[in-house]
């Protein structure tokens, strides 16, 4: 029987990694979401404020269902916000409305990080999900090109994970100097949003350290059966 000691010792780690992540964000929200800001705004408030502070008028916003599944869509340029954040007024409201509204500055700015990870989806999601079966099969059946095609399919998949890091870092910087310089929390709240947003941070540095740790997996694994 083959065991894959390779992803107990490299992957198996970072998934423990994103597991804490997950309940880390999850407790985090979860304690600045009971804590209201001074100003009473709610995240749909804050995110209009911010759109208007730096004159963009075609990004609409919306409700969407679920907690944390807020997100900017470029494509549509709609912000959607999750019931938690859209319509409570709350820190962790206005500093996650704030994060997602830095993703559609970004978008208006042309940050150069985010137009290469909108290129790279395509890429990300076919490697994502065939790259590791085509190695994998490759690998089984004793055929180079198809292990060095799964490989490079992805390794695309991988590179998406990492330039989403500083896509998402530059978010959340520019939502706290945004909430910051509007005067629309206060020293003491910005520090709640923090660590609402670092909790946040961590579960893409997870998503991307597996993401890697997989990449390197199957190239030794690949590496082994030639030897």
């Amino acid at each position: 029987m083959y065991f894959d000691y390779y992803y107990l010792v490299l992957v198996v780690p970072t998934l423990l990694l994103s597991l804490f992540a997950q309940f880390f964000v999850k407790s985090t929200f979860a304690k600045y979401s009971r804590i209201h800001c001074s100003r009473n705004i709610t995240g749909t408030d804050a995110a209009a404020l911010l759109l208007r502070a730096h004159g963009i008028s075609d990004v609409r916003i919306e409700g969407v269902s679920g907690s944390l599944t807020d997100h900017y869509d470029p494509g549509s340029k709609v912000l959607r916000l999750s019931q938690p954040v859209y319509a409570q007024p709350s820190i962790a409201a206005v500093g996650v409305a704030a994060h997602e509204t830095g993703h559609a500055i970004q978008h208006a700015a042309h940050y150069g990080p985010l137009v290469l990870r909108s290129t790279l989806v395509p890429v990300a999601n076919i490697g994502s999900s065939f790259g590791p079966i085509l190695a994998i099969a490759g690998i089984f059946f004793s055929l180079p090109f198809l292990v060095n095609l799964g490989i490079i399919l992805f390794g695309g998949a991988v590179l998406f994970y990492v330039i989403t890091l500083p896509v998402e870092f530059n978010a959340s910087a520019r939502a706290v100097a945004m909430l910051k310089s509007n005067n629309i929390l206060t020293p003491d709240e910005l520090t709640g949003v923090k660590k609402v947003l670092t909790a946040a941070a961590l579960t893409y540095v997870a998503s991307a350290l597996t993401a890697i740790m997989n990449l390197v997996r199957l190239v030794l694994i690949s590496r082994k059966n030639k030897e």
